[in-house]
């Protein structure tokens, strides 16, 4: 008996099998696409469980009275709506007058911090442009500071900063006499000095490290070129190497801010559980409000309040940065 095929009607390709290649490769592609996405999976679930739900937690914790009454079971503390955030920001009132010049504190020691940092590391990335000897271990002395452990640096800035027997008081007033007496680093008014000069030593490694690749994208010849029609050191930086480091100082800039605005290693293991008050950062204030008299539902309600002044900030600094871009385009 044979079998006729219709006019017009394509052939059907089988494997030597019999089956159809189409589910197999439909199969294939559907893995191909989705092992990628699997892969991170783990670590996404990872993500949401450290950073998600705490800050769930978090925000519910800001509604509630959570004293050290109800520690053992701080799900039948009594919801107290938005008088943590009330006592928050009453500056009036002892607590929140505290925040408030904690706050302020914060906000000088970040632009100082920031705009230090900033400046040497550019520095020091464009005087490691030219090529000379023993240029790649001075690289590589500057981001020691960034390379050593937090708690290993500050401690050790912490016996430096001794008032009988510290590196510090030995230097100015012993060697170089620049003081009349030895100096209290650790309380008092000089914290603020102190603080300020561990985090620029261990943070501005990092804008030296950002703006140095930074550099390697700009090319030479227009360097050359400037050189060639009269133009010295400071108007090539003016004019060329500040302007392509734009893209890069927006996002080192950023960065900066946010690390050290929430910065809470360095003043904790430079002064301890209570920090002096002039160098009472907002991130060991909240600490100290939540761990030490043991009100975490006002302790809670300053976390978001930062929280939210962090994004607020953010969010304007995106859209003048962005209007910026465009008008130089």
């Amino acid at each position: 008996m044979t079998t006729t095929v219709e006019a017009g009607t394509p052939p059907v390709r089988t494997s030597p099998s019999g089956a159809s290649p189409g589910p197999r490769r439909r199969t294939g592609r559907i893995r191909r696409v989705g092992l990628p996405y699997l892969l991170l999976l783990p670590a996404l679930l990872l993500e949401l469980l450290v950073h998600l739900v705490p800050m769930v937690i978090g925000v519910v914790m800001s509604f509630k009275e959570l004293t050290q009454f109800y520690i053992r079971d701080w799900g039948a503390a009594p919801w107290s709506a938005l008088d943590n955030y009330k006592v928050s920001v009453d500056f009036d009132a002892p607590v929140g007058e505290a925040l408030l010049h904690s706050f302020l504190v914060t906000v000088a020691f970040t632009l100082l911090s920031v705009g230090l940092c900033w400046l040497i590391g550019t520095a020091a990335a464009v005087f490691m442009q030219d090529t000379f000897r023993g240029r790649g271990l001075l690289r590589a002395l500057f981001l020691v500071p960034y390379a050593l452990p937090v708690y290993a640096a500050v401690i050790t800035w912490v016996f430096m900063f001794q008032h009988d027997n510290g590196l510090v008081n030995h230097v100015l007033h012993d060697q170089l006499g620049l003081t009349d007496k030895p100096s209290f680093w650790l309380i008092g008014d000089n914290s603020f000095i102190a603080l300020l000069t561990v985090s620029v030593w261990k943070g501005w490694p990092f804008a030296f490290l950002i703006v140095m690749a930074g550099l390697q994208n700009i090319p030479r010849e227009l360097y050359e070129a400037a050189a060639l029609d009269g133009a010295g050191v400071w108007q090539q930086i003016r004019r060329i190497t500040l302007p392509s480091l734009r893209p890069v100082n927006q996002v080192l800039v950023l960065v900066l801010f946010l690390w050290t605005f929430n910065d809470f290693n360095t003043p904790f293991v430079l002064f301890g559980r209570t920090a002096p008050t002039a160098a009472d950062l907002i991130s060991v204030h909240i600490y100290q409000a939540s761990f030490v008299t043991w009100n975490f539902g006002t302790g809670s309600a300053m976390s978001v309040l930062l929280l939210l002044f962090l994004l607020l900030v953010t969010a304007v600094y995106l859209v003048l940065t962005s209007r910026g871009r465009r008008a130089a385009s």
